[in-house]
């Protein structure tokens, strides 16, 4: 006689998942991850293609600057700049918490908000200069 196997009742989710609200520092520390992987990649990538570009020559050099100066070329630009304020005010932020301040909900809320701000302020500052001719 062939037994039935046993059903087991579904596992409980960790506690966790169930008494943490989503809050603005819980999104900075996961941006903080997911823009210092945005940097590695996009950085080896263009500086890779850069290289690559400068070997093949005068004509595909100047195909490598057309694109890059073009609007998804200036698109990418400006997502890679915003990743990367956002992810050194971020580490700031980091930093400041190692050091032992920044733990009360408040400061960190305010502190998280910040990074957002900066993120943005910086990354339309340095692209409204860059535009306007001044590099």
């Amino acid at each position: 006689m062939a037994s039935r196997p046993t059903v087991q009742p579904a596992r409980p989710l960790s506690p966790h998942l169930t008494i943490w609200k989503w809050r603005v520092h819980m999104a900075v520390s996961i941006l903080h991850r997911v823009t210092g992987h945005a940097l590695a990649f996009g950085a080896v990538l263009i500086f890779a293609w850069w290289l690559a570009a400068l070997a093949s020559g005068p004509a595909y050099y100047r195909f490598f600057l057309d694109l890059l100066l073009s609007p998804l070329g200036v698109a990418v630009g400006i997502g890679l700049t915003w990743s990367m304020f956002q992810h050194m005010g971020s580490g700031i932020r980091h930093f400041i918490m190692d050091a032992g301040e920044g733990y009360d909900l408040v400061t960190s809320r305010r502190m998280a908000q910040a990074t957002f701000g900066f993120s943005l302020l910086a990354t339309a500052g340095l692209w409204a200069f860059i535009l306007a001719g001044g590099y």
